[in-house]
């Protein structure tokens, strides 16, 4: 008899979206994906009979929908509660509402796969609870597991390298990366090697919002949290206690004076005001035979004060940071084992597409572990 779970997807747009038609790709499984409930933030299908719904069409029977058949996430956790066969939420939002309702889920045995990564970064009584509540830790038969491999680096492997690291008993020293696609993009354009063709940083962020890189509000990619929330995680992973995203050094690249800006077109006309700041850290980068870029760090040596920052650092030319390449992702894991060559993971980091692929990966994962 063939193994089968029952998946619930909550978030379905662009990330949502590709991890659907990856789903529906699926070769040579072993397992059947059951797709029983998929739903947007205004409207939702839930087969309330825990048959599978037909994917060939979910697309136009969401927009279809009623807006009254969207679940609160209490609703939701009932739901999957009483799902017939193991279930798998994959919750591809960043909503910290349902987050906050892991903890229960994992405890009635539903499992989760997510890119969430306020889950992860936010207080750190949150995360123990996430934690305490699921087999992953306790191996509590009864309860869920939850995979969160695509909140670092969409659907590179940086997560699961830092838990081999941790499991196999190496001592982390440092981990450092630049792990916004889009701050990436931004330094990598603004400050390049031997810097040819000097750019101005304002018209670099213009150029990385109509490329689509940027958040529609590109200080919500500049204010730094984003790096602030993964590097949180990474830190968690290493053994560090840290409270929230908030409770280190974190550099903002929104010049203070614009900061009660309210419109996005007012920043954006505004923000070559304040060019010539920028540009004097590239040119003393570069007198320096060095390049600018946006990194996080989390330093586990001995002596150190600030265990986990994040902002611009400079690079000499021959540091495989300095050579990344549009909107890229790279992670360097300093260890012990390692000794002077880090270990790399570099890649697309951002995107719907390797990020659908990271969250499915460990749909798969979970199934392997669950599926009856």
């Amino acid at each position: 008899m063939a193994r089968a779970v029952n998946v619930a997807i909550v978030g379905a747009g662009l990330v949502g979206s590709a991890f659907i038609n990856s789903l529906q790709s699926l070769r040579l499984s072993s397992i059947t994906y059951n797709v029983i409930l998929i739903a947007r933030s205004s409207k939702a299908l839930v087969s309330k009979q825990y048959t599978p719904l037909p994917l060939q069409t979910w697309s136009s029977d969401l927009a279809a929908a009623s807006s009254s058949s969207v679940l609160s996430p209490g609703d939701l956790a009932a739901y999957l509660e009483k799902s017939p066969i193991p279930v798998i939420l994959v919750d591809n939002t960043s909503n910290e509402a349902l987050a906050r309702v892991y903890p229960f889920l994992l405890q009635q045995g539903v499992s989760i796969a997510t890119p969430n990564k306020k889950a992860f970064s936010s207080e750190y009584g949150l995360w123990t609870a996430i934690f305490e509540a699921s087999a992953n830790l306790t191996g509590a038969a009864k309860r869920g597991l939850v995979y969160h491999e695509s909140t670092v680096g969409a659907g590179l492997p940086v997560i699961s390298t830092l838990k081999d690291l941790v499991a196999t008993g190496d001592e982390l020293v440092k981990i450092e990366g630049i792990v916004s696609g889009t701050l990436s993009y931004i330094f990598n354009e603004f400050s390049t090697i031997g810097g040819e063709e000097v750019k101005k940083f304002s018209d670099v962020v213009l150029k990385a919002k109509e490329l689509g890189y940027t958040e529609p509000d590109p200080r919500e990619d500049l204010n730094g949290l984003d790096v602030a929330r993964k590097l949180t995680i990474l830190a968690r992973l290493s053994g560090l206690e840290v409270k929230s995203a908030t409770s280190f050094p974190v550099q903002s690249l929104i010049p203070t004076a614009l900061e009660s800006v309210e419109e996005v077109s007012d920043f954006l006309a505004k923000l070559p005001e304040y060019d010539a700041e920028t540009e004097k850290l590239r040119r003393d980068a570069a007198a320096e035979g060095k390049v600018l870029r946006f990194v996080g760090k989390v330093d586990l040596s001995d002596g150190v004060s600030e265990r986990v920052k994040v902002g611009i650092e400079k690079y000499d030319a021959s540091h495989p940071f300095a050579s990344l390449k549009g909107s890229d992702n790279v992670i360097a894991f300093h260890t012990k084992r390692y000794g002077r060559n880090p270990l790399i993971v570099q890649g697309a980091g951002a995107g719907a597409e390797v990020t659908a692929m990271g969250v499915l990966a460990d749909v798969i994962k979970i199934a392997e572990r669950i599926a009856t």
